[in-house]
């Protein structure tokens, strides 16, 4: 049943190149993600709330790939992995309407988009680390020359360093793993073979590092962020929908997936400074929002901000807390989503994302009054307003956090205070004041140009005054991987562990 979330969007793009005409391509590609996109919701249809064994992943597949290798293909899903999986589905889907009608070359957009749909996919199903690194890395040659191709007047120079950035995120992400398996008695990359009670504590927190070096890179994390605002910038929006989205979905993944999950005794020894590092990360991305004069990149560095929660509740460890992480992810990218979007049409109708020339687009007249007012919606969202599931997913992060990092989360809290500031700029600059009458003659932004931003906002109505429908899906999964956190076999291992 999972092969099918690879199988689709390959399918499709095979068939996007066998058919030559450029207009086919919108249409195959359109039809993939969206069955790719209903097979998600099904799989979400069929997900036992509440399992027999709660270790147990759902809809497992397992085949001897390379026996000699250890690779397997080995796929299944849990309360961590399958709503990210429904996020990669209706985003895939959302980036490629993005896409303008107009646009060079869009047989290959479109085949690059849907493999990205399908590597992102098998990342968050795979359960044999080497496989999980195939995935991992796959989506990275795609996004690349989304970025190199269709990107702004500087894309040579962010597609480069974005690439250079990845490569050496996969390259530590490689080492933890092959550390963990060489060095450790499983001798098996299957996660579910995996035992690091052997290891030592210095060795733990050694591939631990490296492990959260590879992560905090793509999701990213301060000081490892630097190349995000300019890919960010420079990419189109449809890509940046993607990367926004969901592509830096996969750090925080991998760091709930692979670091709190996997080294439970040497997460629980750092946590105090993962939990200082996301404080400075969410402190560190509203300042720099704040001065920001291009609407895009402050929309961009916004996003280092809200990551930095998801890591001071994963820091934490409770079950509150790690609940919360997941819902953040899931918030944060449906949001981000709907900024990049709007922000794509803004610089689209009126030429610019310059905040010091746009302002009065609240005009009914002559103005961009719909996506304006989506745009409200998407900054008060942002901003954790009560109703929308932004409040929702960081409410229960606070929570969930201030038991075990009082200080750090009152930071966080404050610093939410700031995410109000820089999108009341954004919103005030933009939305309100006088149109130049010798600048504003803007091209008609139709209804069905913006459907994406119309669902996109209704699913975030809709979940910040109903969380518990994708809280439900995921509070199984959190219980079980907190309990195994500090269960009592797992504190007599750590105060025995030589280091």
């Amino acid at each position: 049943m999972l092969s099918a979330l690879l199988l689709i969007p390959l399918l499709g793009a095979i068939a996007i190149f066998l058919y030559p005409k450029p207009q086919s391509s919108r249409a195959i590609a359109t039809i993939a993600s969206l069955a790719s996109f209903g097979w998600s919701l099904y799989l979400l249809k069929l997900f036992d709330l509440n399992p027999p064994e709660l270790s147990a992943v759902q809809f497992s597949e397992f085949h001897t790939w390379i026996q000699p290798l250890g690779l397997n293909y080995s796929v299944g899903v849990d309360g961590l992995s399958l709503p990210l999986l429904v996020l990669n589905g209706l985003l895939t889907l959302i980036s490629l309407y993005t896409n303008r009608k107009d646009l060079e070359r869009s047989r290959l957009h479109d085949s690059l988009i849907l493999l990205i749909n399908g590597g992102i996919a098998g990342a968050l199903m795979a359960q044999n680390l080497l496989l999980f690194i195939i995935f991992y890395e796959l989506e990275l040659i795609p996004f690349y020359l989304l970025i190199a191709i269709w990107g702004g007047e500087k894309r040579g120079y962010a597609s480069t360093k974005f690439l250079l950035y990845t490569a050496v995120s996969g390259l530590m992400v490689i080492v933890g793993f092959l550390g963990l398996v060489f060095l450790g008695d499983s001798g098996s990359f299957e996660f579910s073979d995996l035992d690091i009670n052997s290891l030592d504590l210095i060795t733990q927190i050694l591939l631990l590092t490296a492990l959260l070096i590879g992560f905090g890179i793509k999701t990213p994390l301060v000081p490892l962020h630097t190349w995000m605002p300019d890919t960010y910038v420079e990419a189109s929006p449809s890509t940046t929908v993607l990367l926004g989205g969901i592509f830096s979905k996969l750090g925080t993944y991998g760091l709930l997936r692979f670091g709190l999950q996997l080294f439970p005794v040497g997460w629980e020894t750092i946590a105090p400074g993962l939990a200082i590092i996301g404080t400075v990360s969410v402190i560190y991305g509203a300042l720099s929002a704040i001065a920001q004069r291009d609407i895009k990149r402050m929309v961009a560095y916004s996003s280092i901000g809200h990551m930095g929660y998801i890591l001071v509740a994963g820091a934490a460890g409770t079950e509150l807390s790690v609940l919360g992480a997941i819902a953040q992810m899931i918030a944060h990218g449906l949001i981000l989503a709907l900024l990049f979007f709007l922000v794509g049409i803004v610089e689209q109708t009126t030429g610019t994302r310059d905040l010091d020339v746009l302002n009065g687009l609240m005009n009914p007249i002559r103005g961009l009054p719909l996506t304006s007012a989506l745009l409200i919606l998407a900054g008060m969202a942002s901003a954790g307003i009560p109703g929308l599931v932004g409040f929702a997913a960081e409410f229960i992060v606070f929570q969930g956090s201030f038991a075990t990092f009082p200080i750090p989360t009152l930071l966080c809290i404050l610093s939410s205070g700031l995410t109000a500031v820089y999108f009341v700029i954004l919103i005030n600059r933009t939305c309100f004041g006088k149109l130049d009458n010798s600048r504003a003659y803007y091209a008609r932004v139709t209804l069905s140009e913006q459907w994406p931003a119309l669902v996109l906002t209704v699913i975030i109505l809709f979940l910040g005054i109903q969380p518990n429908f994708l809280l439900r899906w995921m509070e199984p999964t959190t219980n079980r991987i907190v309990a195994e956190l500090h269960q009592p076999a797992r504190i007599e291992i750590a105060q025995n562990l030589p280091l």
